[in-house]
Formats: structure tokens, C-alpha cells, sequence
């Protein structure tokens, strides 16, 4: 029987009195990669600020491992081992590479995982002590990434790691993506509009529109040119 390390029931969230989520029905098995795709503005950034705990819900549920966080704060979400890679990747500029590494320690507790960090990303080890607002886009998003790893999480919410990011650190995320997976079992959840991207990483898509989950494909039926221009309009 397949464990669900994430369940997700009715969900409603919004801005402002605005809704976004308008009941959301969602799981992810442990030891997956599944990707939400979609056009922009149908609610996958916002389902994973709900999921994290930036957004309030309104309605619904959020289960990990069988209970109950929709209350939780973020940090006590963090500490179950959710770790969250927002769009944008907003690094601490002024700190160095390290520093910012450290800020994932105080996450979860216990023996932070750099040499793991180091081994996939060896540009931050290579910069340790530059200051992370220096560094390329790409080199961000890697630092972004390492810092939730720091704190050895057991479900990684990647929220559009492609953007702004040259297509070869591009490659080398998503490989070192299905690495992690399959080596270490870690869950990932992809909001990408990549579709490169989502078919070398994910296992199963779930498509997104108007905040509610419409559809679930295979990762292959995303060659087929109708689905995308369907789901993504591209």
C-alpha cells in the first residue's frame, strides 16, 4: 500500500479576501517526484505557500504523515521536514555563501548534512566566503537549494527552480533532483513550467487551473504538443 507523506483535502486560500485555492484535493506518495504545472495565475505558488504555512487557509486540510499542520506555523512545518525553495530564491545578499548555509542548521536541529550540500554544489564551497548577492542567478538557485538541504528535509517544495537560470544549471538541478530521490528517497514537489525540466524529473503531474487540481497526467504525454498547449499555452 503506498503511503501518502502528503495529503491535502479541500483546500481554500486567498489575498486579501480574494480566493485563489477553491478546494484543492492533492496527495503526494513518499519517495516521489511530482510536478504541478499550469498556466501562471492558477494557484500553484499559492498552494505551496499554503502548504508551507506563508498563506493561512481558509478551508480544508493539510496532512503530513497522517496529521493534521494546517495550523502550524511555518517553522514548526520546517521542523517536520518541509523544506521550502521559494521563486526568486531570496538569499541573504550580504551574507556569505557559508552563512547562508547555516541558516539552514537552525531549521530542523540535529547534525546539519554539509559535505552532502558541497558534493552535489561544489561552487559553494568554492565560494564559501563570497557574498552571496554576487553570485550569478543560477549560482543562487543553487544556494537556495543547499540551504534547505542543510536541514535534511524529508519533502523538497520547488517553486519554479528554472526561472532566470541558464539552461545548463538548469540540467544539472534537475539531475541532481532525481539523484537525491533515488538515493535518498527524497519527496519532491516541482511548480515548473519547464517542460524539459518536468519530464526529466517528475513521476506524475498534476495540472492546475483556476485554483483547483484539474487533471493528472505521466510526465511522456507531455510531448504530445495538444496537452501542452492545453494545460500551459505554450
Amino acid at each position: 500500500m503506498v503511503k501518502h507523506l502528503l495529503s491535502i483535502s479541500g483546500l481554500r486560500a486567498g489575498y486579501g479576501g480574494k480566493p485563489v485555492l477553491q478546494g484543492v484535493d492533492l496527495t503526494v506518495n513518499d519517495g516521489e517526484i511530482l510536478a504541478l504545472i499550469g498556466r501562471n495565475g492558477v494557484g500553484k505558488s499559492t498552494l505551496i505557500k499554503a502548504i508551507i504555512g506563508l498563506l493561512p487557509p481558509s478551508d480544508g486540510s493539510i496532512r503530513f504523515r497522517g496529521d493534521e499542520i494546517g495550523g502550524m506555523a511555518p517553522h514548526a512545518r520546517a521542523r517536520l521536514g518541509l523544506g521550502y525553495v521559494p521563486q526568486g530564491r531570496d538569499v541573504f545578499p550580504r551574507m556569505s555563501v557559508e552563512e547562508n548555509l547555516r541558516v539552514g542548521e537552525s531549521i530542523r536541529g540535529g547534525a546539519p548534512d554539509y559535505d552532502q550540500v558541497y558534493r552535489y554544489f561544489p561552487i559553494l564551497h568554492e565560494r564559501r566566503s563570497q557574498p552571496a548577492g554576487t553570485l550569478s542567478g543560477g549560482q543562487q538557485q543553487q544556494l537556495a537549494i543547499g540551504r534547505v538541504l542543510v536541514g535534511r528535509p524529508a519533502i523538497l517544495l520547488l517553486d519554479e527552480p528554472s526561472e532566470g537560470i541558464q539552461p545548463s544549471i538548469v540540467q544539472d538541478i534537475a539531475r541532481i533532483g532525481v539523484d537525491l530521490n533515488q538515493k535518498t528517497g527524497l519527496t519532491i514537489v516541482l511548480v515548473e513550467q519547464n517542460i524539459d525540466m518536468i519530464r526529466a524529473m517528475a513521476q506524475r503531474c498534476f495540472v492546475m487551473d483556476k485554483g483547483r487540481v484539474i487533471a493528472e497526467l505521466t510526465p511522456d504525454l507531455l510531448e504530445d504538443r495538444d496537452i501542452v498547449r492545453r494545460y500551459l499555452a505554450v
